[in-house]
């Protein structure tokens, strides 16, 4: 145990020292000043190296093409697969190592080696080519966190199909809106999940929307919570598919052009539809390996538990690909943190002797509330490391996961990213000092500003907007089927920069800061909500003629989503039971994450002369904030 320190510290913008020395002084990043500054000052011979982490079919040929900026093409001329980095390299070597740790809720554990995994995979492989399944088709998986989902995912890749994984908790509509807009040729679904002790019925919500989806020719299920489902003719059972002898025939790892798509996941924008945005496969793997290695400082023998799902980037990047190409062991957890009760998660990091746990800040605060005893019950010295992503940790919060899990021992990894990035872009290090509350300094690479809205840089410690100012090998392509929003959402605010739609600030050590969002999208529990989406959805109730939402700080969550509805004339029931109904149906439109936490019906919006609701001003007067510029509203 270190000497005891001054909590006091744990805020503000007071450094507190790297709590292992010798975890600091073995880190792979080393002396991360003079690597960050090689990397911005040869930029292609950096990423050169990275590249030379990963194997390649063939060898590429140009680091960067530049010439159709911003649609940038890396390691152009390249062909590999993530199967070949993260499953067939590590073949004979790693074959009886753990590769998969599954802990259903109920408490029954799974675990698969590298080489059964690569042998679920190459089953799987074969029975989407015997559907039908080609390079390039689109794959939807709608299932909870189980070994199928990460098998499907790895299967996709084998052949050169491209999956989109949709949460298993979002609704028929967002399910629906997905595989149209891939136009997926295949879902593959499970008749349930496991949450709380309850049953989500993910089959049922699958056939409601495939129903609407002439897309899909097929539709593969996995019997996994034993639950009653509907049988149509294009249904297939997963464990008959996978059942045939004939399977094991190898099935060939496709050699992919660097620049094929790899995976589309979906992102809600401050516009109604979500953005299918498009990942690579080069850049994905040279970028996801290279980051990870040196934010998260993968170690032979290293466990890493991450509580998110695959049907976020953190679950594609840190629960799958990342840790499986570094040939680590990862932990994959369906279930909720406080199912049967507050200490399961500590119960499985001594369970499982995880070294290095990677959650969001709304686990932390959840499970902060529930006391110091919980942990203490267990053993958590296997912990190494801690890292936490998709909203700023408070102080407070900071401090109970450092001293009551960490043990004071363990530095936290807090690192800032995005859907669109695919890996860390601004990371704390073992390394470096932490500022409770900040999410660290540019990885090495990425070269960062906080601008004013004219592009101007701004001095330390004044709040603007986050840009990139370079391109990165692990960046989004383009959202899919929409270019034109790809550059006018990304590059055409600052050209030449990729915005952000965050504001933040750097302060004078250069460590960041992110304040929030700029567009109107609200993160609840880590997950980007867009406040069209939940507001077309309240409109889409009988009684609601218009809507308006905001986010404001939830002590668990990190913000709530609150509404503003004007009813239609006529409508008599002004009451809680509307209110009630109101919030079910947000619930069933969207899935239970959009569930507004108040609803408070008015008889008029603040607008802008234009028609332009002014949430901003909702939310000042929620929180008894002035109200700023009003100049421009309506009378």
């Amino acid at each position: 145990m270190t000497a005891e320190l001054d909590t006091s510290i744990y805020g503000g913008d007071a450094l507190v020292p790297p709590p292992n020395a010798a975890l600091a002084t073995q880190s792979h990043v080393g002396e991360y000043a003079p690597l960050y500054a090689r990397s911005l000052a040869h930029p292609e011979a950096f990423w050169a190296e990275c590249a030379a982490t990963i194997d390649w079919e063939t060898p590429y040929t140009t680091v960067l093409d530049q010439s159709a900026a911003p649609f940038y093409r890396w390691f152009v001329g390249g062909k590999t697969n993530v199967v070949l980095n993260a499953i067939d390299r590590h073949l004979p070597a790693r074959a009886a190592q753990t590769a998969l740790i599954w802990e259903g809720e109920s408490g029954e554990v799974r675990t698969f080696t590298y080489a059964e995994l690569a042998s679920q995979i190459n089953r799987c492989a074969n029975v989407l080519k015997s559907l039908g399944v080609a390079r390039g088709d689109r794959v939807a998986i709608y299932m909870p966190r189980i070994p199928e989902q990460a098998i499907a995912m790895f299967a996709c890749a084998k052949i050169g199909a491209v999956h989109t994984v949709v949460y298993g908790g979002l609704s028929t509509e967002a399910l629906l809106a997905r595989i149209d807009d891939a136009q997926a040729k295949v879902v593959i679904t499970a008749d349930g999940g496991n949450l709380n002790g309850k049953i989500i019925e993910l089959k049922r919500i699958a056939d409601e929307a495939v129903a609407l989806a002439p897309c899909v020719q097929a539709v593969i299920c996995v019997n996994h919570a034993n639950h009653p489902i509907n049988i149509a003719d294009h249904d297939l059972d997963w464990h008959n598919l996978m059942a045939p002898a004939s399977l094991d025939a190898p099935c060939p790892t496709e050699a992919m052009d660097a620049e094929d798509p790899f995976f589309i996941i979906y992102t809600s924008g401050s516009t109604g539809k979500p953005k299918g945005v498009v990942h690579t496969v080069g850049g994905y793997l040279v970028d996801g390996y290279s980051s990870l290695k040196l934010a998260l400082d993968f170690r032979d023998g290293d466990v890493l538990f991450c509580t998110s799902d695959a049907g976020w980037i953190v679950g594609h990047s840190i629960v799958l690909y990342g840790p499986l190409m570094h040939g680590i062991t990862t932990v994959m957890y369906e279930g909720a943190p406080t199912y049967p009760d507050p200490g399961r998660w500590w119960r499985m990091v001594e369970r499982h002797k995880v070294t290095i746990l990677y959650t969001a800040p709304t686990g932390v605060r959840g499970l902060m509330r529930f006391g110091a005893e919980w942990p203490a019950k267990h053993d958590l010295s296997s912990l190494r490391l801690l890292s936490i992503a998709g909203e700023p940790l408070n102080p407070e919060a900071w401090r109970w996961f450092y001293t009551q899990i960490g043990r004071e021992q363990c530095p936290i990894i807090d690192s800032w990213w995005q859907t669109e990035t695919a890996r860390p872009m601004i990371s704390n290090l073992a390394t470096l000092p932490m500022k409770p509350g900040s999410c660290g300094v540019p990885m090495p690479g990425i070269e960062i500003a906080v601008v004013d809205d004219a592009g101007n840089p701004l001095p330390p410690n004044t709040e603007g907007h986050l840009i990139l100012k370079r391109p990165w090998p692990g960046m989004l392509r383009t959202i899919y089927n929409d270019p034109e929003r790809y550059v006018q959402q990304y590059w055409s605010h600052f050209p030449g920069s990729y915005q952000t739609g965050d504001a933040a600030r750097i302060d004078a050590d250069g460590y960041v800061w992110i304040i929030g969002r700029i567009d109107d999208v609200i993160k609840v529990s880590g997950y980007r909500l867009g406040t069209a989406e939940v507001e077309s959805a309240l409109v889409s109730h009988p009684a609601v003629v218009e809507a308006a939402v905001i986010g404001l700080p939830h002590e668990i969550r990190g913000n709530a989503i609150h509404a503003f509805v004007i009813l239609h004339q006529g409508v008599e029931d002004t009451g809680e039971s509307l209110i009630s109904a109101l919030k079910a149906h947000v619930g069933k439109t969207m899935g239970p994450i959009a569930k507004p936490e108040a609803i408070t019906i008015v008889a008029r919006l603040p607008k802008t002369r234009s028609g332009k609701i002014m949430r901003r001003v909702l939310r000042a007067q929620a929180l008894g904030l002035p109200l700023g510029d009003v100049s421009t509203i309506e009378e």
